[in-house]
This record gives C-alpha cells, sequence and structure tokens, in this order.
C-alpha cells in the first residue's frame, strides 16, 4: 500500500470522477485506474462501484477514506516537521475565520507570512465562531478568528484575547434613524432586522442583550454573512446591529451608536496540545506569542481562568 494510491482514492472521492481525479493529481487517467485497481487486489474489496455514469463509494470504500486521509496528513505533517528541525517550514496553514474579524488584518497578515514562508499552503474558510472552536479541536483548522459575546469563552483550545468591540445600529441612508447621533435599543427593538442564524455567537450576542432589556424585536431576515446583511440593509428592508470596528468597511449604509449596545470579543484560537510548524509559524506572525515560548506558556497558563489568560480551556 502507497501513499500515491491513497492519494488516488482521496481524489477520487472528493471528485467522483476517475477523469477529474487524474487531472487534480497531474497523471493519465489509466495509471490512477490501474494503480486503484492494484490497491483494491490488496486490500481484497471493491473501493468504488463504477458505472457509465456515476462513480461512488463502496462501503468498504467509506469505511477506508478516513483512514486513507489520516495517513496522508501524518505523512504531510512528518515531512513538514523534518523541514523545520532543518530551519525551513513547510506544509499546509488552514486559517478560518469569521465574516466580521476586525480585530487583526488577516490578509495583511497573510501577506506577510507569505513572503516569510513561501512554501506553505494556505487555505482560508469563513464560518460561525463555534463551528471554527470545533474545527480547531477537531484539528481541522489550525488557527481562527473569533467573536464571541462577553459572556462566552472558547472551550477546549489555546486562546488570546485580541480586541473588545461593541456593536452598532446599521440603517439605510434614507432611514428616519440615519440623522440621529445615537439611539437605544427600546427604539430599535420597532424595527424589522437582519442578523446572523439564530443560536451562533453573532446572533446570540444581541438576542442577549434585547432580552436582558425586556424587549423583543423581529428578525425577519438571516443571513450568514455581513456583506449580505448591509445589502439588504441599504434596500430599506431592514436593520442590523454590527461591530463598531467591522462597520466601516460596509458601502451604502449608515451607522449609528447604540446607547446600551452589547459588547464582544475577538480572540484568535488554536490547537491547544499542539501546533504545526507551519501554525507556530503564523502565530509568531500575529505577535501572539514568541514561538520559542509556546509550549511553556500553554504549560503555565493551564486552567486560568482570567480574562488575559492565554488558555481558555473547558
Amino acid at each position: 500500500m502507497e501513499l500515491q494510491q491513497m492519494r488516488y482514492v482521496v481524489a477520487v472521492a472528493e471528485t467522483n470522477s476517475f477523469t477529474r481525479a487524474a487531472e487534480r493529481c497531474l497523471v493519465v487517467q489509466s495509471a490512477l485506474s490501474h494503480q486503484i485497481a492494484r490497491l483494491e487486489g490488496e486490500l481484497g474489496a471493491r473501493l468504488f462501484e463504477r458505472t457509465s455514469r456515476r462513480v461512488r463509494l463502496t462501503p468498504a470504500g467509506a469505511a477506508f477514506l478516513p483512514a486513507a486521509r489520516q495517513c496522508l496528513d501524518a505523512a504531510e505533517r512528518a515531512a513538514a516537521e523534518v523541514a523545520a528541525a532543518v530551519g525551513e517550514v513547510r506544509g499546509r496553514l488552514a486559517v478560518g475565520l469569521i465574516p466580521t474579524v476586525a480585530a487583526v488584518d488577516v490578509p495583511g497578515a497573510l501577506s506577510e507570512f507569505r513572503q516569510r514562508y513561501p512554501h506553505v499552503r494556505i487555505s482560508l474558510c469563513v464560518g460561525a465562531s463555534e463551528d471554527l472552536v470545533e474545527q480547531v479541536r477537531q484539528g481541522a483548522v489550525d488557527v481562527a478568528f473569533l467573536g464571541l459575546p462577553t459572556t462566552a469563552r472558547p472551550q477546549g483550545v489555546a486562546a488570546r484575547e485580541l480586541a473588545r468591540d461593541r456593536l452598532v445600529a446599521v440603517v439605510a441612508p434614507d432611514h428616519p434613524l440615519a440623522d440621529e447621533p445615537v439611539v437605544d435599543l427600546r427604539r430599535l427593538s420597532s424595527e424589522v432586522f437582519v442578523d446572523l442564524p439564530a443560536g451562533t455567537a453573532g446572533r446570540v450576542q444581541s438576542d442577549l442583550a434585547f432580552s436582558a432589556a425586556g424587549l423583543g424585536r423581529d428578525v425577519a431576515f438571516e443571513v450568514t454573512t455581513a456583506d449580505f446583511i448591509a445589502r439588504l440593509v441599504a434596500q430599506g428592508l431592514c436593520v442590523a446591529m454590527l461591530p463598531a470596528a467591522y462597520a466601516p468597511q460596509l458601502a451604502g449604509v449608515v451607522t449609528i451608536e447604540v446607547t446600551d449596545a452589547p459588547a464582544r470579543v475577538e480572540y484568535v484560537i488554536w490547537g491547544r496540545t499542539s501546533s504545526t510548524p507551519a501554525a507556530t509559524a503564523f502565530l509568531d506572525v500575529l505577535d501572539v506569542l514568541d514561538v520559542r515560548d509556546v509550549p511553556d506558556v500553554l504549560d503555565r497558563h493551564e486552567g486560568t481562568q482570567q480574562p488575559s489568560a492565554i488558555y481558555a480551556g473547558g
């Protein structure tokens, strides 16, 4: 069983096509098919069902795929560790972020990182804070940027607080409130809102604030991206509440200070037990920690619950 055979299996599983998998792997289809057939012979089971219309995993293939991915990840991690041992950072860096991250210039940080470490492949994913925490726990994401209510902390990961910010109201330029210098939650509660999906960290902070004030509100629109929130607001369909530090990036809307606005905390998080050389190097670029001190700092702060704690695990 060879790593290349595993790469071919993963490629076919992800593309559902031997032709597209061969193109991805930069080999002719006959060579890819031959290697998969050899592997199936060694395993004594078919990994794919092939018809004229589609290719799909057999039960044996579905069982083999997770282990194959783990083997490929382990091999890549081993190569990255060897490169790091001789002073070269290679491998992959998976970065996750919420749509409204404002405490860090992520593109700027990645630009600096890329200049220092040109051999690292970088992937970005945008998602909800709670999903990103879970992906970091599982090792699918190396470093992530979150926004959480002040009542919550990242659990089961290493974390550093980056900034605190209050929400502001966002309205269309011709909205009756557009000329007001400040508003409060009671005045906003009569408006139709657009917000993130119910249950997400970005939504919870606003829901808790209105609930604590004894107020309800009508969230008629739920979307997953801040850009689309702004587009709906600009059309006069609704109003929104977004972080003050992020709101200046939006076009075609007006922001208003909210006297009793909820606050949020932005964090950067990473795996609490281990980091890849690329992840450790990225944390250094962010100036989160001196890379030489990462293990010591995590050990020293294990279990602390102070607001400035490095580790905020459960």
